[in-house]
């Protein structure tokens, strides 16, 4: 009989969770080494410029969740030949929209750009309602 703390199966060790990302910086760090990482494993190359785009991507998912979605509750990244898929969930359960750049009375706003932003760079976008309330955005990003 086995002592199960003699154990040692690494099929069957749990993986530590991931912490979540506090700032857009945090991100866009965790998405370089996950695109580097990833790529290598595959085989794939992520030119300068998609990189770019991806951090950009996930710039402006982490920062809508922080300003208007109530806070990132969860993130997520994987890399194959389609491309780079940044998921990032919050609390909100407001869908994205694109405001105009002025308002009624013609003055310029100060935000609303990076949904446009997201949508332009990505190739694929989604948004899906999560069972326990929020959302998750889903941005898939070409690696070329």
């Amino acid at each position: 009989m086995l002592d199960s703390k003699h154990q040692t199966s690494s099929s069957a060790a749990p993986r530590p969770p991931r912490r979540l990302p506090g700032r857009p910086a945090d991100a866009r760090r965790a998405v370089r080494r996950a695109v580097n990482e990833g790529c290598r494993a595959r085989s794939l190359c992520c030119d300068a410029e998609a990189m770019e785009d991806i951090l950009l991507v996930t710039s402006e998912l982490t920062t809508n969740a922080i300003l208007h979605g109530g806070g990132i509750t969860g993130f997520d990244v994987d890399v194959d030949s389609g491309g780079v898929r940044v998921s990032v969930s919050d609390r909100s359960d407001e869908v994205p929209v694109t405001a105009p750049p002025v308002d009624e009375r013609g003055r310029f706003r100060p935000h609303g750009r990076g949904w446009p932003i997201v949508c332009r760079l990505a190739r694929d976008v989604r948004v899906a309602e999560l069972p326990c309330g929020g959302k998750r955005i889903t941005a898939v990003v070409p690696l070329h």
